[in-house]
């Protein structure tokens, strides 16, 4: 059985579509991230969201096991 993981579609889709809000950030489980990418994006009038649309787009390339032992496992909050 292929390994595959069950956060890698929606948390790229979450930093792709609405990631001006840190939604990607706070599904993975990490709140202090969210909450930085949230004030950057207030500060810098919505510029700093490319942050989590690059992510997003990174996770989607990404083998599940490698976002897996990453951002799940690995705990990598930021690029």
């Amino acid at each position: 059985m292929p390994y595959r993981s069950e956060k890698k579609i929606p948390a790229a889709l979450l930093g792709i579509l609405v990631g001006w809000l840190a939604l990607n950030k706070f599904y993975l489980g990490y709140t202090k991230e969210g909450i930085i990418q949230l004030v950057l994006n207030i500060v810098t009038l919505g510029a700093a969201s490319i942050i989590p649309f690059i992510e997003g787009i990174l996770y989607l390339f990404m083998s599940d096991k490698q976002f897996d032992d990453t951002y799940v496992y690995g705990r990598k909050g930021w690029l």
